[in-house]
């Protein structure tokens, strides 16, 4: 039993299972059910407010934000890949708040999101440095987190601060 992204409730059982039985266990965890949705509509409350403080709603302030998180990204691009060995052939901005950064490791191409704005520099550099650690290794083996450790030691710590940035806002 689990609560789904959009606050609903899934329940797996075997096939064949007893209807009844499961009724039965739905109703015996009501009380979890409901704490576990009200946990649910906090965490995308939090969510909302955390996104809502940098308004990509016109075209102007999309281009606005794509030009302020360039400014910041480019030196660190520049420094990283040149350090790493890397090249990137493609740089992109999108409003994403599902990830930080993308990466095709096939085209080089990597995407980071606008929303990146919201967190400190310090963080930010560590999306770029992960992203550009996806041009060497494509999963999260050994091999990836070697390099993270290499090139950008704080990733643990800047990971951390992203996360709760985003669990604080509305508190």
């Amino acid at each position: 039993m689990r609560i789904g992204k959009d606050g609903s409730l899934r329940v797996s059982a075997p096939y064949g299972y007893p209807t009844k039985k499961i009724d039965s266990f739905i109703e015996s965890h009501r009380e979890w059910i409901a704490q576990a949705q009200a946990r649910h509509e906090q965490r995308v409350a939090q969510e909302n407010d955390f996104y809502a403080a940098l308004p990509l709603n016109t075209p102007a302030e999309k281009r606005a934000a794509k030009q302020r998180l360039h400014q910041i990204i480019e030196p660190m691009l520049q420094h990283y890949s040149q350090a790493m060995q890397v090249k990137v052939n493609k740089l992109s901005y999108r409003a994403s708040k599902s990830r930080w950064g993308s990466c095709q490791k096939k085209t080089a191409s990597i995407n980071f999101s606008l929303y990146l704005l919201l967190l400190p520099e310090w963080c930010i550099e560590h999306v770029v440095v992960h992203e550009l650690a996806h041009l060497r290794e494509a999963n999260h083996g050994a091999g990836f987190y070697r390099l993270m450790d290499q090139y950008y030691p704080r990733w643990k710590e800047a990971r951390r601060h992203s996360r709760l940035l985003l669990k604080q806002v509305s508190r």
